[in-house]
Parts: C-alpha cells; sequence; structure tokens
C-alpha cells in the first residue's frame, strides 16, 4: 500500500500463521513472515513449507448446514481464506469430508505467500519476545513454539505452561494392500458411496489386535512429559486401547454402515484407510494415531487383515503440543494482556484443529490489519463459527480448567424460539449465515470480497 507503512510480523508459518499473512497483506499492509524452519527443525515437520499438515489430511465435515466444522469452512470461504481456497484446489476424496492432497496443499499456499509483493519471508528462529520496535505482532507459532520464545512469553504472563500430546497416523502405500480383503465404502455409503478402503476383522482378530496394542513397546516419555494429558480428539489407538476391550470398535474401528463384500462372516471390527493423496497412491488410517515405536507399528499392524505385505510411507509418531491459558491472558481481541503488540493465533491459543486453527489465524490477521490502517473491526458475533471460537478462547471457557476444544455447536447460542431437535443444527447455521453476512457487510474498507 505503501513504503512507508511499518509492516505486521507473524511468528510461525503453519495454518494459522499462513492464513495470517494473507490476510493482512490482502488489505493493503506489509507482512515480515518468520518461519525458522529449516534453519531449526521440529520434532514433527518434515518439510520447510507453509501451512504443513503434521496429523491428518482430513479438513473435516463440508457440510454447512449440520455441522460446525463445515460452517467454520463456509465462514472462512467468505473470507477469501487462502487455506480454503487451496483445500478446494488440492482436495482429495473423502466422503462428506473435506481431505486434501498434503504436498500439494502446502505447495501452493507457500507458492502464493512466496510471491506476494507485501509479503517478506524471513527464516530464522525468534528466540524471545519479539523486539519492541515490533509494534504490531501476531505469534502463531502453533504447538511446536521453540523453547526460548515459550519462556519468554510464559515469564511475560506469569502463566505455568499447559500441555498435552498429539500423536500422528501412518500412512500406506496403497498398492501394498490386498484387495482380496479389503473393500472401497463409506460408512452408510455416504459422499461417493466408496472413499474409504476398510479392512475386516472378525472377533479372534480384533481381540488379539487389542492385545497387540496393550503388550506393543512404545515410546518412552521424557520427566517432564510424563503427566501431560492426551487431546481427546487425537488420542493414541493404543492409549483407547486400554480404556478397555469395546473401545477402539465403538470408535474409529466401529463396523456400522459397513458390508464386506468378500464375506457374510460377521464384522467385529473394521480399520478404514482415506486417501491422502490426489493421486490416490497413498492412504492414512484413520483414527490410528500411536506413540508405538516403528517396528512394533509395522508388526502389529501388518496383522491387520489386508496390511500383511504392507509398505508405509511414514509411520506414526508422537509430539508434545503447548498452548497458554488464552482466557486469562488474551483479551477479546487476541492480544496478550501484558503487551498488547502482542496478538496470538493458531493452536497455541487452545483452539484444536487445521480449521480452527487457520480461523483464529483469519481473524487475528483481520483485527492487526485493522490497527494498521486505523480501522477497528467488530468481534463475530458469538452466533457465527468464527464468534464462538473466538469467545471460547477470550473468556467463554473456564480459565481454571481450559483445555483445547474443537468448534462446536455447543459453543454457540441455542436458536430462540421453539424449534425442533432434529431442525436445531439447521437452525443455528442459518443465524449463523445470516449474522456473517451481515458482519462482513460491516467490515467496510477491512472486507475483501471472496473470489
Amino acid at each position: 500500500m505503501t513504503d512507508s507503512m511499518k509492516p505486521v510480523h507473524i511468528i510461525g508459518g503453519g495454518l494459522a500463521g499462513s492464513e495470517a499473512a494473507w490476510q493482512v497483506a490482502s488489505r493493503g499492509v506489509p507482512v515480515v513472515l518468520h518461519e525458522m524452519r529449516p534453519v531449526r527443525k521440529t520434532d514433527a515437520h518434515e518439510t520447510e513449507g507453509f501451512a504443513e499438515l503434521v496429523c491428518s489430511n482430513s479438513f473435516r465435515s463440508d457440510d454447512a448446514e449440520n455441522n460446525a466444522v463445515g460452517l467454520l469452512h463456509a465462514e472462512m470461504r467468505k473470507m477469501n481464506s487462502i487455506i480454503m481456497k487451496a483445500a478446494d484446489k488440492h482436495k482429495v476424496p473423502a466422503g462428506s469430508a473435506l481431505a486434501v492432497d498434503r504436498n500439494a496443499f502446502s505447495d501452493e499456499v507457500t507458492a502464493i505467500l512466496s510471491s506476494h509483493p507485501l509479503i517478506t519471508i524471513e527464516r530464522g528462529e525468534v528466540d524471545g519476545l519479539p523486539p519492541a520496535e515490533w509494534d504490531n505482532v501476531i505469534v502463531a507459532t502453533g504447538p511446536l513454539t521453540s523453547p526460548a520464545l515459550s519462556e519468554a512469553v510464559l515469564k511475560l504472563t506469569g502463566e505455568d505452561s499447559l500441555a498435552f500430546f498429539d500423536a500422528i497416523a501412518p500412512i500406506v502405500y496403497k498398492d501394498s494392500i490386498d484387495f482380496s480383503k479389503a473393500w472401497y465404502q463409506s460408512r452408510y455409503d455416504k459422499g461417493d458411496g466408496a472413499d474409504y478402503i476398510n479392512l475386516p476383522m472378525s472377533r479372534e482378530q480384533y481381540q488379539a489386535f487389542v492385545q497387540a496394542l496393550l503388550d506393543g513397546d512404545k515410546t518412552d516419555f521424557k520427566e517432564w512429559e510424563k503427566d501431560t494429558p492426551y487431546f481427546e480428539g487425537c488420542m493414541p489407538i493404543e492409549v483407547m486401547a486400554e480404556r478397555g476391550p469395546q473401545t477402539l470398535k465403538f470408535g474409529p474401528m466401529k463396523p456400522v454402515g459397513l458390508k464386506n463384500p468378500h464375506s457374510d462372516d460377521w464384522l467385529e471390527a473394521v480399520v478404514q484407510l482415506r486417501q491422502d493423496n490426489k493421486l490416490g497412491t497413498l492412504y492414512n488410517m484413520v483414527g490410528f494415531q500411536t506413540k508405538l515405536k516403528y517396528g512394533e507399528q509395522t508388526r502389529i499392524f501388518r496383522t491387520i487383515p489386508g496390511l500383511e505385505n504392507a509398505e508405509f510411507a511414514r509411520l506414526g509418531g508422537l509430539h508434545r503440543n503447548t498452548f497458554i491459558n488464552s482466557p486469562k491472558v488474551l483479551d477479546g481481541r487476541l492480544r496478550l494482556k501484558a503487551d498488547p503488540r502482542l496478538r496470538f493465533a493458531g493452536q497455541v491459543t487452545g483452539v484444536e484443529g487445521y480449521v480452527e486453527s487457520a480461523a483464529v489465524g483469519l481473524i487475528a490477521g483481520l483485527f492487526a490489519a485493522g490497527d494498521r490502517l486505523g480501522h477497528e473491526p467488530a468481534i463475530p458475533p458469538a452466533t457465527t463459527a468464527f464468534g464462538a471460537l473466538i469467545g471460547h478462547i477470550t473468556g467463554g471457557a473456564d480459565e481454571k480448567t481450559f483445555q483445547p476444544m474443537n468448534v462446536n455447536f455447543g459453543l454457540m447460542p441455542p436458536p430462540e424460539g421453539r424449534v425442533r431437535k432434529n431442525e436445531r443444527k439447521q437452525a443455528i447455521t442459518r443465524r449463523a449465515n445470516a449474522d456473517i453476512d451481515q458482519w462482513i457487510a460491516e467490515l467496510g474498507g477491512l472486507s475483501v470480497a471472496a473470489e
């Protein structure tokens, strides 16, 4: 917009930082995007690309009428989200969900940001509080925030660190799957009806598999990791097995809505594989996040019917996620109360999920651009998916028991008047659509038309 305008500094090139950078630059405000990879690597990332997906390749449900994350997708599209733009361009079959070719997705985001005339990329670690001359900063360092920056923020806020573990699911080469046992089908034939590869288990096979998970050699925890809780939405499969022998077959291995075309035998449990890249050569094991050691993963997962000769493009892993006590330390505009020049965005704020992280980055970018341009946009209404997320992390949650949260209808006010139970979700989404459209209309000069 002008060479004399000071830039917004954004620390972190994950989903939240990438979205924030795009939103700021799209409004004519210069950006310096700081990414420490590849100068400093993390335990989970494999590339130096922006918006790298380190766990699943799924953005979950794309149903904007009946699902809260689908509603969030729709709101982000209306705000010209770079993350949604790249996801839509590089989606792969996943039933009613939105899943992407992870490498093509990251490459797309990286190319767009790297070529933007208002975005400067600086590779290297920000190893403490940003310099005082950085007067408008978004910290979007995600769950793998570097220790030096984490310690600096914690000293500033006086808060103890909160953390949980996030486990990564393995990826299988499709051509190593035995299709004399496997078959294509979505539960209840949703989506295209055949978006998943299914692997059947008899009762005896399931019981032996659960026991193998319990007996398998797991990753050892460091002393400081031992009391770190897991996030329920990304629970390692062997930890689920520890909760009881029936847990898995009522969770990620539930057989309901599926029929084995190869046999009329009883389906005790089913392992589902979801396409992980556009070529359809890689499939990830749905719900199979794990902390088993690599050798154990190969041994145990090859006992699954259809995977006897499986070759793995990537085995599962485990990394530690950290987040701040946002309801206590952030204001309603995502600013650190102890130092308002610093905004926070993404998983470090205590939202969980790719889309939620990017959504908070989007709003942080909007607020930061507004500060630079002398406009103060309204906080998104609590009746919208945006507003529900922001409200939760900036005061809606109890600071004493704050834990990561996916977007859900429980974060939004119930619909007004008498609404039948089976119509509540549609009533909430209709209201959200009307309210987000009104909010966007009132952004005035800060609005960016969706492409």
